[in-house]
């Protein structure tokens, strides 16, 4: 598949207010379910971190944040087979961790975010993420415990995710038209 070097977009596939909306009653339900619980909320960076902002606004407990960089495309369409950490995890033992990311293709990386942070000892893991591919449970990951919005199997841009650091900043998220043939990821 060959992205269109001009990056041009297609399909907008869920407006600002969508997104909006969903973030809400996401944060409704990690309220109840985190009740009288202590909670870190830890982004998958870059991607996560419009939808890590916004959902924290919306989550009616006190939380802490954390951050982590967790290398998958590197200049790609295609996730690479072995996810790993840019940095170390931070410090969260005996927490309940609310692992936050942008987007679940195969669901290596959250398996691997998850693992590590529980081999670290960390009370719980919860994972919420913004996206979820089609067909991300038959690739063996891991699967989220909140789900903003299920997508096909298209490369997506906007609030948050991007194609080479380039659309990160769209308040929408849509398809990125590609060259060749017309496969999307």
């Amino acid at each position: 598949m060959n992205i269109d070097p001009s990056g041009s977009l297609g399909e907008i596939l869920f407006t600002e207010e969508q997104i909006a909306s969903r973030v809400r009653e996401l944060a409704s339900q990690i309220t109840q379910d985190y009740q009288g619980k202590s909670l870190v909320v830890m982004s998958v960076l870059k991607g996560s971190v419009f939808f890590l902002t916004d959902i924290t606004r919306h989550i009616d407990l006190p939380v802490e944040l954390e951050f982590v960089k967790i290398s998958t495309y590197k200049g790609t369409t295609q996730p690479q087979v072995q996810p790993r950490f840019e940095h170390g995890l931070p410090w969260v033992h005996g927490k309940n961790v609310l692992l936050v990311e942008d987007i679940v293709d195969t669901g290596e990386t959250l398996h691997y975010a998850r693992e590590a942070l529980l081999q670290n000892g960390v009370a719980s893991v919860r994972i919420c993420v913004l996206l979820a591919k089609e067909g991300y449970q038959s690739r063996g990951g891991c699967v989220p415990d909140y789900i903003g919005f299920c997508i096909p199997n298209l490369f997506v841009v906007g609030y948050g995710l991007d194609y080479q650091e380039r659309f990160r900043n769209l308040p929408c998220v849509a398809v990125l038209h590609q060259s060749g043939d017309g496969e999307s990821k």
